[in-house]
């Protein structure tokens, strides 16, 4: 099989505007970025007929991976081009947007791979139509008004402040009205307000060592883990260490995933907790003035973008949040226009992050109640080379050879590591969907191997079906799709993991115990205080997102298959008031990654004759 990106540039892509008339959207619905995507506008939900039944839902998941990855992408990719081109199917794919960062890093793009691809792929893989660059410019412009107002309230006496921020030539702007009324101040001119409701106003009192909300840039950069920012002479002497994220793993992102329409993400946005008042009252971007201009920035950003595969199938590439920080799926909105699209008959494939013990979790627990929408059934993607992993094999590294027992057949490792797919179908199978289990091949597998994890499957009584897709598209996805179309036609008692009106500490213990296997999270004394604060806050009936590792069902990720006999322990808590979920941190999460010694920007270049960008893979 050719490299990615030879395979990519060798198959032209149909025009846009034909792959929309082929689904039925419109082209009054389609804003063009150039020929070969387009940003699909909201208006395609409220058109057509009303009380339509979905199509089917089917989410593609993982068992726990190796750190290279078992090709959940891939497979979503290849299921939806069998399922179109062999199968006849009206189907769109839901698949997120990578970070540039891992692009040139190590990983490498999220396009698929092999003959089931994205393409253009070094447009999906590059900027793609600017929605990251939209969140980070708002999410920075968010920071910086931090810094500012906390400046500014230091250096001003009360009534200049206040003076400043409301001139009597200006009326005051609806944001400004609402922070008046939450404080409980009826005034509507600056005339009507006592001295002590224009200090209460004017001052938000932040207290520095309570910012939360760090800047990010969406490129890999270990020296901006820690820094320090306002030394400069003009700042005054105030200094203060901070750090960047990664742009993914801003809140915006999770935010733009799981908004429901504009006002929704609007709404959001000004939900977010920045930081704390000298006093322990929580700042929100709101009270800072900026929601609408974040809103503004990100106002095209909420629109998905349509792609397609190699064999012409559509694909939905929107938003992009971290799978332990954040939920790591795509977006409602791109999964309710696709439903939408495809009708009853139809089939929406949409993909979360990780293996299933996280990003199928959170699929379940946090996006499926915020969309109200309900799944058909979940694919669990698995493969030889994890299995083996999982019964005992040698470590696996990102960028060194692999030892002799994944290269080569090995029934007694596989076998050993069988029990981690079980565990895995049994989680979902808690959630009532119907399991397919789909075994990625890779060219070395043996037939004996593959077969030994099919019958297994098949004994957990699960649908299962080996995937050749990466070698042969849609053609080697077959037997997969033709197993979607069965599962989907069991029914679906899809429920909860847990209420949502359980104490935060219940509910995470639940996760722990019924989904990771363990006996339960253990808390500091600090954690149970931030815990009673946020449930009297009000923050305790939102879903939990737990932030652990995805190289174990534990917190260790060298206790591989099934460990039992552990604990989890948080080590933080912290609120995503926008997103609207907290999540407790299990262990050490890295929310800026690093470059390693050889990167892959040694190998990506521009054909300066033909424009043509190349060594993307």
């Amino acid at each position: 099989v050719p490299s990615d990106s030879a395979i990519a540039l060798g198959q032209p892509p149909k025009n846009i505007r034909d792959l929309a008339k082929e689904i039925g959207i419109a082209e009054k619905d389609l804003e063009l970025h150039g020929d070969y995507k387009a940003k699909i506008k909201l208006s395609v939900l409220t058109g057509g007929e009303k009380g339509t039944k979905q199509g089917n839902y089917v989410l593609v998941c993982g068992i726990t991976p190796t750190p290279l990855g078992e090709g959940k992408s891939t497979t979503t990719i290849g299921l939806c081009q069998a399922l179109s081109a062999h199968l006849g199917k009206r189907n769109i794919a839901c698949i997120r947007q990578p970070s540039m960062g891992p692009t040139f890093g190590i990983k490498g793009g999220a396009a698929g791979g092999g003959y089931s691809q994205v393409i253009p792929m070094e447009d999906f893989n590059m900027h793609l139509t600017g929605d990251i660059h939209a969140i980070a410019s708002a999410h920075n412009l968010v920071a910086a008004a931090i810094d500012t107002r906390v400046f500014h309230e230091a250096t001003q006496s009360d009534e200049a402040l206040f003076n400043r921020l409301c001139p009597p030539s200006k009326p005051l702007p609806a944001i400004m009205i609402r922070r008046l009324r939450r404080l409980g101040i009826s005034a509507n001119e600056p005339k009507e307000m006592t001295d002590e409701e224009k200090r209460r106003f004017a001052r938000l009192d932040i207290d520095p060592a309570t910012i939360s909300w760090n800047r990010v840039i969406d490129m890999n950069d270990r020296f901006l883990r820690k820094a320090t920012i306002g030394q400069s002479p003009t700042e005054k002497g105030m200094t203060r260490e901070t750090k960047w994220d990664i742009s993914v793993a801003s809140e915006l992102m999770a935010i733009l995933a799981l908004a429901t329409s504009l006002a929704d993400l609007k709404e959001r946005i000004g939900k977010v907790v920045v930081a704390l008042s000298k006093e322990s009252v929580p700042v929100t971007i709101d009270d800072l003035g900026v929601t609408g201009a974040c809103t503004a920035l990100m106002k095209d950003s909420i629109k998905p973008t349509m792609m397609q595969t190699l064999e012409g199938s559509p694909v939905l590439v929107h938003a992009g949040p971290f799978a332990n920080i954040a939920h790591g799926n795509s977006s409602i909105l791109a999964d309710k226009i696709a439903l939408k699209v495809v009708g009853s008959d139809g089939y929406v494939c949409t993909e979360a992050g990780f293996g299933s013990d996280i990003g199928a979790e959170k699929f379940f627990d946090i996006k499926c109640r915020y969309s109200g929408l309900i799944p058909n059934c979940a694919v669990l993607v698995c493969t030889v080379r994890a299995l083996k992993m999982h019964g005992g094999g040698p470590p696996v590294t990102p960028g060194g050879q692999l030892a002799a027992e994944y290269r080569e057949e090995n029934l007694d490792l596989l076998e050993k590591g069988l029990c981690h797919l079980g565990k895995q179908m049994d989680n979902l199978r808690q959630f009532g969907v119907p399991v397919v289990v789909c075994i990625n091949r890779f060219h070395t597998d043996t037939e004996k191997e593959l077969e030994m994890v099919r019958e297994y499957a098949i004994g957990q009584q699960g649908l299962a079906a080996i995937g050749d897709h990466w070698a042969k598209g849609g053609e080697g996805a077959v037997e997969l799709a033709n197993a979607v179309v069965e599962a989907c036609k069991q029914e679906s008692k899809f429920k909860f993991l847990y209420e949502l009106e359980r104490p935060l500490a219940e509910k995470m213990n639940e996760i722990v115990r019924r989904i990771y296997g363990g006996d339960g999270v253990e808390l500091s004394e600090m954690v149970l205080e931030k815990i009673a604060k946020l449930e009297k806050q009000g923050y305790g009936n939102l879903p939990i997102c737990m932030a652990k590792t995805h190289l174990s069902l534990s917190c260790d990720v060298t206790k591989k298959g099934v460990p039992t006999g552990f604990t989890v322990p948080v080590k933080d808590i912290i609120l995503s008031a926008g997103a609207g979920f907290v999540y407790p941190l299990a262990g050490t999460i890295s929310t800026m990654p690093g470059l390693p010694t050889r990167p892959a920007y040694y190998e990506i270049d521009v054909d300066t004759e033909t424009g043509q960008i190349t060594g993307l893979f």
